[in-house]
C-alpha cells in the first residue's frame, strides 16, 4: 500500500536528480515557513476586519463606508504587491545560489521602487478618493465618511508598503517569523487605538471612522519600524550594515522585473475584477452588501492559511530552482497542496457549524445574519478550491512562471467572475447568491488551469 505522505510517492523516478530528504523532514521544513506564514497573513485580514468590527456598533453605513475602500486600496497597492512578489522570487534563487551580496543588492533596489511607488499611488489616492470610490459603487448615504476613511488610509500607504517589501525579501530567505512579528505588533497597536479614537475614551478625542484610519497608520508604522530594524543587525542575511551597492541597474533590476512586470498585470487584472465584482454587488442594496462584506471578511481570514502554504511553497520553490533541485522544487509543490486539503476541510466545517455565529460578531441585525449564514454555506462549497489554487499559484510565482499565473487572472477574475455575477444577480435573480456562486466559479476556473501547468513542468525552466 502507497503511503500518500510519502515523498517518494510526490515525484516520478525520471524526475529526480539527487537524494530526497525524509518525508518527516519536508513537511517540517515547510510547516517551518508556512505557520508564520499563515499567521502573518491572517494578522494583515484581520486590520480590515477589526476596523469593520470596531465601526460596526455605529451602523450598517459605517461598516459599508469602511468595507468599500478595500478593493480600491488594493488596486493602488498593485503596484508594490507585484513588485514584492518579483523581490521575494529573486531574492530566493540568490539564497539558493549562495548569493548574499546579489540577495542584499536585491532589497535595496526593492526598498528604493517602493518608496518612490507608495508615496506615488498614495497621493493618486488621496487627490481622487471620491471619484475612486464612486467607480467602486459607494452611494451617497455613506460617501462622506468613505472618502474621510480611504483619504487618510493614504497616509498608512508608505509605510504599509515598505514594510511588505522588507517582509517579502525576508520571506524569500525563509524568514517568515520576522513578518509575523512585525504584523503582530501592528494589529495590537490598531486594536488598541481603533478602540480608543473610535469611541472616544479617556484624553483621546471620538473620532468615529477617523478614528478607526487613524489607528490603521499607528499600526503601520509600529510595523515598518520593527522590519526596519531588522535590517540593521551586524549578522543578518539580509542587513543593510552589510557594504552593498544601492544602485538600481540592470544586472538586479532585469530579473526582478522579469517577475514583478507579470505580476502588475496579474494584480491589475485581479483589482480590476474584484473591483467590478465588489460594485456589482453594492448595487444590491444596502443589507446585502453588509451582508456580502460581512462574509468576504470573513472569507479573508480562512484565506490566511491557504496563503501562508503558498508564500512557503514560493519561497522553498524558488530556493531549490536556485539551487538546480527543481525536483524538490516539485516534492515542495505537492507538500503544500496536501496540507492545503487538511486546512481547507477543517474550515470547511468550521464555515458550515459556525456559519450563524461568524456572521453575529460583526452584526445583530437579524436580516443580515440570516442571508450571512446562508451565504457562509457557498464559501464553505469554495474553500477546497481556493485554498488549492492559491498554493499552486504560489508554487508558478516562487518559478518566477507569472506570466501564466497573470493570463490565468485576466481570464478568470477580470473577466469570468464579474460578467457571471451580473448576470446571475440581474437577469437570472439569485441577488447576492449570485455573486458567492461566480466566486465559485473562478475559483475552480483557476485550480483546473494552475494544477495542468504545475503537472506540466514547463515552469521548472525559467531561469531568474
Amino acid at each position: 500500500m502507497v503511503n500518500l505522505l510519502s515523498v517518494k510517492s510526490m515525484i516520478k523516478p525520471d524526475q529526480l536528480i539527487g537524494e530526497l530528504p525524509a518525508s518527516k523532514d519536508t513537511y517540517q521544513n515547510f510547516f517551518k515557513i508556512a505557520w508564520p506564514s499563515a499567521l502573518e497573513t491572517l494578522l494583515v485580514g484581520l486590520v480590515s476586519s477589526v476596523d469593520t468590527y470596531m465601526v460596526s456598533g455605529m451602523g450598517t453605513y459605517a461598516i459599508n463606508a469602511v468595507g468599500i475602500t478595500n478593493q480600491p486600496k488594493f488596486i493602488l497597492l498593485a503596484m508594490i504587491f507585484s513588485l514584492n512578489v518579483g523581490i521575494t522570487a529573486v531574492v530566493a534563487r540568490r539564497k539558493g545560489q549562495a548569493d548574499q551580496e546579489g540577495a542584499n543588492h536585491t532589497l535595496r533596489v526593492g526598498i528604493i521602487l517602493s518608496a518612490f511607488l507608495s508615496i506615488f499611488t498614495a497621493a493618486i489616492g488621496f487627490i481622487y478618493a471620491k471619484p475612486i470610490l464612486a467607480i467602486a459603487g459607494a452611494e451617497e448615504t455613506y460617501m462622506a465618511d468613505a472618502v474621510i476613511y480611504m483619504r487618510y488610509l493614504m497616509f498608512a500607504i508608505p509605510f504599509q508598503a515598505l514594510n511588505l517589501t522588507i517582509n517579502a525579501a525576508q520571506r524569500g530567505c525563509g524568514k517568515t517569523k520576522i513578518s509575523m512579528w512585525t504584523n503582530i505588533i501592528s494589529n495590537l497597536v490598531n486594536i488598541t487605538f481603533d478602540y480608543l479614537l473610535i469611541n472616544g475614551i479617556g484624553v483621546f478625542p471620538e473620532w468615529g471612522i477617523k478614528g478607526a484610519a487613524v489607528a490603521t497608520i499607528l499600526g503601520a508604522m509600529a510595523a515598518f519600524l520593527i522590519s526596519l530594524r531588522t535590517l540593521l543587525k551586524k549578522n543578518g542575511y539580509l542587513s543593510l550594515r552589510n557594504k552593498t551597492r544601492w544602485s538600481v541597474n540592470h544586472t538586479v533590476f532585469d530579473p526582478i522585473f522579469k517577475v514583478s512586470g507579470s505580476a502588475f498585470v496579474e494584480q491589475v487584472f485581479m483589482r480590476i475584477g474584484f473591483l467590478a465584482y465588489a460594485s456589482i454587488v453594492a448595487r444590491l442594496g444596502s443589507e446585502s452588501y453588509a451582508a456580502h462584506l460581512i462574509c468576504m471578511n470573513i472569507l479573508n481570514l480562512s484565506f490566511s492559511f491557504g496563503d501562508g502554504l503558498s508564500i512557503a511553497a514560493s519561497a522553498l520553490v524558488g530556493q531549490n530552482m536556485g539551487a538546480k533541485r527543481p525536483d524538490l522544487s516539485i516534492i515542495y509543490g505537492k507538500t503544500g497542496q496536501r496540507l492545503a486539503f487538511m486546512v481547507s476541510t477543517l474550515v470547511f466545517l468550521l464555515f458550515i457549524l459556525g456559519r450563524t455565529f461568524l456572521v453575529s460578531i460583526f452584526n445583530d441585525d437579524p436580516v443580515i445574519i440570516a442571508l450571512g449564514a446562508n451565504v457562509m454555506i457557498l464559501a464553505a462549497l469554495g474553500t477546497h478550491a481556493q485554498t488549492s489554487q492559491v498554493v499552486l499559484s504560489g508554487c508558478l510565482r516562487g518559478a518566477g512562471d507569472t506570466n501564466f499565473v497573470a493570463i490565468t487572472s485576466l481570464i478568470s477574475v477580470a473577466m469570468i467572475r464579474p460578467l457571471l455575477t451580473w448576470f446571475l444577480c440581474y437577469p437570472i435573480g439569485f441577488g447576492l447568491y449570485g455573486a458567492w456562486v461566480a466566486l465559485i466559479v473562478d475559483q475552480i476556473f483557476r485550480l483546473t488551469f494552475s494544477m495542468k501547468r504545475f503537472s506540466s513542468g514547463k515552469w521548472a525552466k525559467i531561469t531568474l
